[in-house]
């Protein structure tokens, strides 16, 4: 007779082989840089080193400098995201939702279109863009009578990191916009009704009611944004390479690990140390969404409460 299966038997049959190929590729990579990031190799031999590799990274002249540049680069090109690309995100997103805007099918299509485009083309687009010999950046300023801003932004310490930075934000700001987007067109209709009946402006609508609402969706956008950030490399790699220049000004720690690990012209590659590396992106991660969950989800439980 046949045998009638029980339910945690098929969860497994079907989750079976994507556990599999997901512990491959990501659980043992992770667990096994971890691991090296306590040994060194010498002689093709693997020597357990301790702390030794960390004490090497914050403190070694040839590792420290570059690693806590960085660092605090990371943090800024995480803020300017924070900043610019979700606030854009949400003021685009509660537009759109409006029922009343025509054509914000269009717009909404418009504005994640970016996010679909390779970041190789982004790149070498916006090098052509804001190439200070043959780009268009400066005629187009000109245009509008504000040539004297014109600069080679991309080819100055003080302001390369800000402009990749912005470029990111233009790419990437579909995503936290359709997340805004979706959890403001899930808000009842009956309480923005309600309150403007009470006399509520469109501006106090939003703060009032439909802020508060999707306060959830915030921090999950702030995290996304804080992971996606401090495991950032491909947009910088290819319209600045992996040195990261001018003079490593918009060196993060994605481009500092690819040195380290890989190695870069005169640089050899060191596993070890790029194995600390990797176990520091990491754990600065680890400890983000440690803070979101412990921190940012119990106030908005407090708040629904």
């Amino acid at each position: 007779m046949y045998e009638r299966k029980s339910f945690p038997y098929y969860i497994f049959v079907f989750l079976a082989p994507a556990v599999i190929i997901y512990t491959i590729f990501m659980v043992y990579p992770l667990l096994n840089s971890l691991r090296m990031s306590f040994y060194t190799v010498t002689n093709n031999q693997e020597v357990f080193a301790g702390f030794d590799n960390y004490v090497k990274l914050f403190t070694n002249s040839n590792f420290a400098p570059r690693f806590f540049g960085a660092l605090k680069n990371n943090f800024v090109f995480f803020a300017i995201h924070m900043v610019v690309q979700n606030s854009i995100a949400l003021m685009l997103a509660a537009l759109i939702s409006n029922e009343r805007r025509r054509g914000a099918n269009f717009y909404r299509t418009v504005y994640f279109m970016p996010t679909v485009l390779s970041v190789v083309i982004i790149g070498f687009i916006w090098n052509l863009i804001l190439n200070p010999l043959w780009g268009v950046s400066k005629s187009i300023l000109e245009v509008v009578n504000l040539g004297f801003l014109f600069k080679p932004w991309l080819g100055l310490p003080g302001t390369a990191l800000p402009t990749v930075a912005l470029i990111s934000v233009w790419q990437f700001i579909g995503i936290p916009m359709i997340l805004f987007y979706a959890a403001l067109i899930a808000i009842p209709e009956e309480l923005m009704e309600a309150a403007t009946v009470d006399g509520a402006t469109a501006w106090g609508v939003f703060w009032r009611i439909k802020f508060p609402l999707i306060m959830p969706t915030v921090g999950i956008v702030s995290i996304l944004t804080f992971v996606g950030n401090f495991n950032a490399f491909d947009l910088i790699y290819t319209m600045k390479g992996a040195n990261a220049g001018p003079d490593f000004a918009t060196d993060i720690m994605g481009t500092f690990f690819y040195r380290t690990f890989f190695g870069q012209q005169l640089q050899l590659g060191d596993v070890s140390m790029g194995s600390t590396v990797a176990a520091m992106m990491f754990l600065i991660i680890l400890t983000g969404v440690m803070l979101y969950t412990f921190v940012w989800q119990r106030r908005v439980q407090a708040i629904e409460m």
